[in-house]
């Protein structure tokens, strides 16, 4: 690609992220976990995306947000995926194991994921499907104030008093769509709104819609990338968008930044080992008013992709958001 298409290419990124960013409007809503190394952990919300790389993908992930903050949530992940050929059907398969935690509540999330894969123009399309179960766990520990103007959680007929726990069926659906150049995701979570029947009301999960897409461009020194992409999800109700911008040096060495609207400024780095494993680091600097109780937000990322045949990672992939 030349420079000045290049150029053309990079303007039409920029305008299309101002462009969301200033229609979105996003206010901050969590029931899903955050994750700031989100092209890392795109199987997490979006099936689709499993066996597309062509071979077997493994990523950790802790996140500990707002730290210094009583009750914040703590997330870790654990993913896997693979390509299979199913009767002659090209497909993937994946994996999700997912705590987390925030105040009173603890939630564990196993899923598994199946995609159809299929040739589409300069690349490949993956159709997917995740079935799965939520236990969420509710402990609470309530203080009330003496007085009477103050009511007792026993009076209160939606409030749990004691620890609780309900396992319910959870399911998703995504597309996902790669080439070496660029990838766009589409995908919602919990597509059946699963409800957490308590012994006192029942809250339910809603729906999450993702969006995410990214793009490679070569610079004019040789070993260097410039990989901009963005990450936007709603329950149907609020907006959270986030834009990033990262700089590769030589396919093993990563960094740059992300904005999360209206929450944090996050800086990001990773290298790939030797070996083959990447690992990564963000940091979230904290926007939001929360930022005056908390020293910010840490999370740390392992990745390891391989071809079965070969037991090590081949250099074959142009861009770290297709693993």
């Amino acid at each position: 690609m030349c420079i000045a298409t290049a150029n053309k290419e990079m303007k039409k990124l920029i305008t299309a992220f101002l462009f969301l960013v200033l229609l979105l409007q996003p206010v901050l809503s969590q029931q899903d976990p955050l994750s700031s190394q989100y092209m890392f952990n795109t199987l997490t919300f979006n099936p689709g995306v499993a066996g597309t790389s062509g071979m077997i993908c493994a990523t950790a992930l802790n996140r500990q947000q707002w730290v210094g903050f009583k009750g914040a949530p703590a997330t870790t992940v654990f993913n896997v995926s693979a390509p299979v050929s199913l009767f002659g059907i090209k497909s993937g398969l994946g994996l999700v194991v997912e705590s987390d935690n925030i105040g009173f509540d603890k939630d564990i999330n196993l899923s598994a994921s199946y995609s159809y894969l299929m040739d589409l123009g300069a690349g490949k399309l993956g159709i997917g499907l995740s079935l799965g179960m939520l236990n969420t766990t509710l402990s609470p520990t309530w203080v009330i104030p003496t007085g009477d103007q103050f009511t007792p959680v026993s009076g209160d007929p939606l409030i749990p008093e004691n620890k609780e726990s309900y396992v319910a069926l959870d399911a998703g659906f995504g597309l996902f769509y790669k080439t070496d150049k660029y990838y766009g995701s589409l995908s919602v979570t919990h597509l059946n709104e699963p409800k957490i029947k308590y012994s006192k009301g029942t809250p339910y999960i809603s729906r999450h819609y993702y969006l995410t897409g990214g793009y490679t461009l070569q610079l004019p020194n040789p070993s260097l990338e410039l990989l901009p992409s963005f990450f936007a999800f709603s329950d149907g109700k609020v907006v959270q968008f986030t834009i990033t911008s990262l700089v590769r040096y030589n396919k093993k060495v990563w960094g740059g930044v992300s904005y999360r609207a209206g929450d944090a400024l996050i800086g990001i780095i990773g290298l790939e080992l030797f070996n083959g494993i990447r690992i990564g680091y963000s940091y979230d600097y904290t926007l939001s008013a929360i930022g005056k109780t908390s020293s910010g937000s840490h999370e740390f990322m392992v990745n390891y992709c391989f071809d079965l045949n070969l037991g090590k990672s081949p250099m074959k992939y142009k861009s770290i958001r297709f693993l």
